[in-house]
C-alpha cells in the first residue's frame, strides 16, 4: 500500500480485496469520511458492530501501525485541508531554473497528473450526465474557484439548454433548489478551505429535491464529497503561496470538448443560433 495516499484512497484501493467485516468497516468510514475514523474504537466497533481488535487489523492492512496512527493521518488530512496562502508560502523557495520557467514546470506536472484524477470511465460517465439534456444542470463554486465554474456553465450552456449558474449569494439559493427535480445534477467545484454553505447546498440539493451531485475537489475531500455521486479529485498543490487550478481547468476544458464533438451535428446548429443571437456590440452606438 501506497503511504503517500490519503486514507480514502486506501480504502477504496482495497475495496475489492475485503472480508465481509472488513466491508462494513470500509463502507462506515466512508459514509462519513474522515469524521468516522475520529471516533473513539470503542464506539466505531459498536457502530459496525465489529470488535476493536478487527479494526485494528483492519488498519494495519491499511498501513499503519496502529489506531492511532490511523486517527493522526485523518488529523493531518483535515488540517491540510483547511490551509491557507500564509501556510503554504516558503521562504527561500528552490527554483528551477528562472521563476517563470520553475512556475511552469510546476503546472505542467500538475497536468501529467491530473490525467489520474478521473478514470475513462468516469470521465465518460460525467459527460454524459453533463450531455444528457433531460436534466438541468446547476453549476457553482466556492470563493476563488466559482471562476471554473463559470467557465464551465458558459461553454456548456453553448452546446445545450438548461445549464445554470448559482449566485454567491445564498439568499437567492431556494429560487435554484425550487426548480431542480429528481435527475437533475449540482455540479460543484470547492477546494480547500471549503465553504461549509456549499455543503449544506449539496444536502438539500440531493435529500429535498432529488438532485445529483458531482464535486470537484482535491485530495483531501471537500465535505460535499459525503453526499456527491461523483467524486472528482484533482492535483492542486503547486509547492508555491497559491494552489494551481490548471488541472482542473483543463479537465472541464476536456469534458466541454468531448460533449461537443460527441454530437457535433447538434452542437453545430445550436452554436450557429446562439451566435446569431449574439448583440453585436462593435456595430452598436451609444443611441442604439
Amino acid at each position: 500500500m501506497d503511504q503517500n495516499l490519503p486514507v480514502k484512497a486506501r480504502l477504496e484501493a482495497m475495496s475489492d480485496t475485503l472480508t465481509a467485516t472488513e466491508r462494513k468497516l470500509c463502507t462506515a468510514l466512508l459514509l462519513d469520511y474522515p469524521f468516522a475514523g475520529l471516533d473513539p474504537i470503542q464506539i466505531l466497533a459498536k457502530k459496525t458492530k465489529t470488535s476493536p481488535p478487527s479494526i485494528s487489523r483492519f488498519v494495519s492492512k491499511l498501513g499503519f501501525s496502529g489506531y492511532h496512527d490511523f486517527q493522526r493521518q485523518l488529523i493531518d488530512e483535515l488540517k491540510d485541508g483547511n490551509r491557507s496562502p500564509l501556510d503554504l508560502h516558503q521562504n527561500n523557495r528552490a527554483l528551477k531554473g528562472a521563476f517563470l520557467e520553475d512556475f511552469v514546470t510546476r503546472a505542467t506536472t500538475l497536468l501529467a497528473d491530473s490525467t489520474s484524477a478521473i478514470t475513462q470511465v468516469q470521465f465518460e460517465r460525467v459527460c454524459a450526465l453533463f450531455a444528457d439534456e433531460k436534466r438541468n444542470i446547476y453549476v457553482i463554486g466556492g470563493r476563488i474557484s466559482d471562476a471554473i465554474a463559470l467557465y464551465l456553465s458558459r461553454h456548456l450552456r453553448q452546446i445545450r439548454g438548461n445549464v445554470f449558474h448559482l449566485p454567491a449569494d445564498p439568499e437567492i439559493w431556494p429560487e435554484y433548489l425550487l426548480r431542480m427535480k429528481p435527475r437533475d445534477v449540482l455540479f460543484i467545484v470547492d477546494f480547500r478551505r471549503y465553504q461549509p454553505s456549499l455543503e449544506k447546498l449539496a444536502e438539500r440539493a440531493t435529500t429535498r429535491q432529488g438532485a445529483q451531485v458531482v464535486v470537484l475537489t482535491d485530495k483531501w475531500l471537500s465535505p460535499v464529497a459525503r453526499t456527491a455521486s461523483e467524486v472528482i479529485a484533482t492535483p492542486i498543490e503547486s509547492g508555491t503561496v497559491w494552489d494551481s487550478y490548471a488541472g482542473a481547468l483543463v479537465l472541464l476544458e476536456a469534458v466541454v470538448t468531448r460533449i461537443a464533438e460527441g454530437n457535433w451535428d447538434k452542437a453545430r446548429k445550436r452554436i450557429e443560433r446562439w451566435d446569431a443571437l449574439r448583440l453585436d456590440l462593435g456595430e452598436m452606438t451609444d443611441d442604439q
